[in-house]
C-alpha cells in the first residue's frame, strides 16, 4: 500500500475522534463549525489532486462560506450546503467540471449512498494487499500471538501484585456498543471524501437528461387533457379572483379564514404536478411539442398555474395578517417564489425549445441564490420581530415566541415596552426571563456557545439594564404555562 493510503487513514482517525467529541459535547454550538473546518482541512491535506485542482478550490471556498455560517449559528441548511460543497471539492478533480446541475445532483446522491460501499471496498483492498505481502490474517495472528498473550499474562500478574496498577486498570472503560456504532457511522460519512468511489463518477456520467415521460399518450389525448385541465384550473382561478383578490363576500357557511387557510399548500402541490405534466406532454421529441394548438393550450395552462401560485402566496400572506408569522410560513413563501420561477422557466423552455439540462440548471441556480443567504438569516428573529410589531400587541402568541427560543429574546423585550395591560406585560416578562435564562445557560457552556448568541445576550443585557422589572413570583402550588400565565393544581383554587 502506498503512503497516501496510510496518511488518509491517520486523518480519518483524527476526524472520527473529533466527530465523537462533537456528538458527546452536543451539536448546538460553534464546535460544529470547528469540526466542519477540520473535515475540510483534512480533505485538502489528504488529497493531492484536490490541492492541484482550481475547480476544487472554488468548491472549497464555498464550503468555507458555510463554515462561517455554521460558526455564527449552526443550522441544518448550512450543514447540508457545506456537505454538498465539500463533496464537490472531493469529486471535482475526477470529473469534467461543472457540467450540469442534474449530473451533480446524481453525483452527490451517489456519493452519499456509496459511503459504506467505499469503506468495505478499501477494507477488501487492504486485506488483499496483506495476503499478497504475506501479512494476511493468519500471518498477523501468528506474529502477534506471543507479544499479546505474554504481555497480557504479565500485566495480569503485576495488577494482582500492585494495587496502583490494579486501580489504573479498573479505571479503563471499554467503548460501548453505541460508541462503536458512532465511530462506524463517522467513518462511513468521512472516508468517501478522502477516497471517493469510482462508481460515483461512472454512474452519474451515464445518466440521461431528466426528460419526464408519459408512456402511451397520443397527440389527441394530450390535446383533450390540456383542454380539460385548463377548464378545471379556470374554475379555481375565477373563484380566487372573485373571493380572494377582489374581497367579495363568501357564500353562507364559509368563512374568510377557512377559505384562505385551506388552499395554500394543496394548490402548490397542484402546480408542481402540472409543471411535471407540462414537460412530459410537450417533450421536444413528441409531435405535441410542434403542434400550434398544443403549444397554446400548454402556455395558457402554465400561466394559470402561475396565477394559482400567486393566489397561494396571497392566501399565506392573508393568513399571516390574521394569525401570525412563523419560520415555516416564511419558508413557504420562498418556496412559492421558486415554484413560480420554475413554472416560468418551463414555459420558456417549451416555447424557445430549450433542453432539459438548461431548465434544471436555471432552477438550481435560482434555488442557490435563495438558499445561500438563508443560511445567514435568523428567520426565528424575523418572525418574532414581525409578530410583536403588529397593531394588536395583546394578541401576540407568547407560546410561539417561547418556542422560537433565544431568537425571540430581543423582540420580547421590545414587546414589553409596548402599550399592554399589566397582566399581559407580566406574562411577557415571565416568558422573557425564561428565554433569557435559557440563552445565558447556553452561552456559559463552550460546547453550545455561538457568536450570534453572544451578540444577542449583550444587546439584551444592555436593553434591560441593571434594574429591570421582574415578573410577579408564582405562588406555591402553581406554575407558569408557555404564555407566562399562572396555572394551578386544581381549577378554581387560589392558594
Amino acid at each position: 500500500m502506498r503512503f497516501g493510503f496510510w496518511w488518509k487513514g491517520a486523518i480519518l482517525i483524527v476526524l472520527v475522534v473529533l466527530f465523537d467529541r462533537l456528538v458527546s459535547a452536543g451539536t448546538g454550538g460553534v464546535v460544529v463549525a470547528g469540526f466542519a473546518l477540520a473535515w475540510l482541512i483534512g480533505v485538502i491535506a489528504a488529497r493531492r489532486d484536490v490541492r492541484h485542482s482550481r475547480r476544487a478550490w472554488i468548491a472549497a471556498g464555498a464550503a468555507c462560506l458555510f463554515v462561517v455560517s455554521l460558526a455564527d449559528d449552526p443550522g441544518a441548511l448550512a450543514w447540508v450546503l457545506f456537505w454538498c460543497a465539500l463533496s464537490m471539492a472531493a469529486l471535482l478533480p475526477r470529473t469534467a467540471g461543472f457540467d450540469s446541475a442534474a449530473h451533480w445532483t446524481a453525483r452527490l446522491m451517489l456519493h452519499g449512498l456509496t459511503g459504506i460501499g467505499t469503506v468495505l471496498r478499501d477494507v477488501g483492498l487492504l486485506a488483499a494487499w496483506r495476503s499478497r505481502t504475506g501479512n494476511g490474517v493468519s500471518g498477523v495472528a501468528t506474529t502477534l500471538a506471543l507479544p499479546v498473550i505474554g504481555g497480557a499474562l504479565f500485566m495480569t500478574l503485576f495488577a494482582s501484585a500492585n494495587p496502583l496498577i490494579a486501580r489504573a486498570f479498573a479505571g479503563i472503560e471499554l467503548p460501548s456498543f453505541w460508541q462503536i456504532l458512532l465511530w462506524g457511522f463517522g467513518t462511513v460519512c468521512i472516508w468517501p471524501a478522502l477516497r471517493p468511489h469510482a462508481a460515483t463518477i461512472r454512474l452519474a456520467a451515464r445518466m440521461p437528461d431528466p426528460e419526464p415521460r408519459l408512456p402511451g399518450t397520443s397527440l389527441t389525448s394530450v390535446l383533450l387533457a390540456l383542454a380539460l385541465f385548463n377548464a378545471i384550473f379556470a374554475v379555481q382561478n375565477i373563484l380566487d379572483i372573485a373571493f380572494l383578490w377582489s374581497g367579495a363576500a363568501l357564500p353562507a357557511g364559509t368563512t374568510q379564514t377557512d377559505y384562505v387557510h385551506r388552499g395554500a399548500y394543496p394548490l402548490i402541490a397542484t402546480a408542481l404536478i402540472a409543471g411535471f405534466l407540462s414537460l412530459a406532454m410537450l417533450r421536444p421529441d413528441r409531435a405535441s411539442a410542434r403542434h400550434p394548438l398544443a403549444r397554446r393550450l400548454v402556455t395558457l395552462w402554465v400561466v394559470q398555474n402561475i396565477v394559482l401560485v400567486a393566489s397561494s402566496a396571497l392566501r399565506t400572506v392573508d393568513y399571516v395578517a390574521t394569525s401570525m408569522l412563523t419560520t415555516w410560513r416564511i419558508a413557504a413563501l420562498l418556496w412559492m417564489a421558486l415554484v413560480a420561477f420554475g413554472l416560468a422557466t418551463i414555459l420558456w423552455r417549451i416555447l424557445a425549445g430549450r433542453s432539459a439540462r438548461w431548465l434544471v440548471d436555471r432552477n438550481m441556480l435560482a434555488a442557490l441564490i435563495v438558499l445561500v443567504p438563508c443560511t445567514f438569516v435568523d428567520f426565528g428573529a424575523v418572525a418574532a420581530r414581525w409578530n410583536v410589531r403588529t397593531d394588536s400587541p395583546e394578541r401576540v402568541d407568547l407560546c410561539y415566541l417561547q418556542q422560537v427560543g433565544p431568537a425571540a429574546l430581543l423582540p420580547l423585550i421590545e414587546l414589553e415596552r409596548r402599550p399592554l395591560t399589566p397582566a399581559k406585560r407580566d406574562r411577557v416578562r415571565a416568558v422573557s426571563e425564561r428565554v433569557l435564562a435559557d440563552l445565558s445557560f447556553r452561552q456559559r457552556d463552550w460546547r453550545s456557545w455561538t457568536p450570534r448568541g453572544a451578540r444577542r445576550l449583550t444587546l439584551a443585557t444592555a436593553r434591560l439594564g441593571p434594574d429591570r422589572a421582574m415578573p410577579i413570583k408564582v405562588r406555591r402550588g402553581a406554575w407558569q404555562t408557555c404564555d407566562g400565565s399562572t396555572a394551578y393544581a386544581e381549577p378554581g383554587t387560589r392558594p
